[in-house]
């Protein structure tokens, strides 16, 4: 039995947010949801994930889990506003208590304990309804990133992206070219016929329709970084390379501080405002 997939792209930060369902007992997961940021005004929303609840809703599902593939860092995460709105769980790979360590050092502030309800790792399995969702455990982009693989999809956060745009970048804290190179060559060796959702889609030149779904055997057969019969060494000195030309993103300071904390923000002041930190010339 396949789960019913519904997608949701969020132009602003070209993230796509997934709404993934058991057919027969009506039980739902949403994958990296996003809440609206505006670097300029630092106004937030919470309209995108509420799209995806008010989705859920009109097709009578329930939201049991909450699933985030990593610490994003271009774009603030919904799951602690989902959380509070269904009592879902949220989830992501154990490995988060060193990115929660390296950035609450960076933030100055205590490293968040327990702030996610599960950590998971490899052969960790989850239900959604009468499906399982599979926990393979894909570091390289960051040392917690995760795949999830329910039936014939994975998910798989921004370890890989649509063929004609190759890979995630692996130079952040704790992230390592070959390490990224290993995590991908594990989902490639799933069926080819597995199919693989993204979280991000750029356009690359020549390609005007965003999009999010491809397959294992297209990865292997096409993707520009990683295809078929590209080794290690080649892979890491081209990842290494592009990622020595790469800006931070633009949300990446205000995004880590709330995503480490599982999508909650800071604590208000004794005013009731509530503040990020832009800690200067740190990254």
């Amino acid at each position: 039995m396949k789960p019913i997939i519904r997608s949701f792209f969020d132009a602003a930060t070209n993230t796509v947010s997934y709404l993934v369902s058991d057919p027969v007992s009506r039980q739902a997961a949403i994958i990296d949801p996003v809440l609206d940021f505006d670097p300029k005004s630092a106004r937030l929303s919470t309209a995108s994930a509420d799209a995806v609840l008010a989705a859920a809703r009109e097709a009578d599902l329930r939201i049991v889990w909450i699933l985030e593939t990593h610490a994003h860092a271009d774009h603030l995460s919904a799951a602690d506003h989902l959380r509070h709105l269904t009592g879902a769980e949220v989830v992501i790979g154990r490995h988060i208590e060193a990115v929660q360590q390296t950035f609450g050092a960076l933030f100055e502030t205590e490293a968040p304990t327990r702030v996610f309800d599960r950590l998971v790792g490899e052969g960790d399995i989850l239900k959604l309804g009468d499906l399982d969702i599979h926990v393979l455990h894909t570091p390289g982009h960051t040392p917690a990133c995760v795949t999830y693989l329910i039936a014939d999809a994975a998910f798989v956060g921004d370890t890989l992206f649509m063929p004609d745009y190759g890979t995630a970048r692996a130079d952040f804290p704790g992230g390592d070219a070959a390490t990224l190179y290993r995590s991908i060559r594990k989902i490639l060796a799933l069926p080819p016929e597995t199919r693989i959702f993204v979280c991000h889609d750029y356009l690359p030149a020549g390609r005007s329709t965003y999009a999010w779904e491809t397959t294992v055997a297209a990865e292997r057969a096409h993707n520009i970084h990683v295809h078929d019969g590209v080794g290690e060494a080649d892979f890491v000195a081209m990842r290494e390379a592009r990622d020595a030309t790469l800006a931070a993103p633009v949300l990446i300071l205000p995004s880590l501080q709330v995503n480490i904390q599982a999508g909650a923000l800071p604590a208000p002041s004794a005013k009731g405002r509530v503040f990020l930190k832009l800690p200067v010339n740190a990254i």
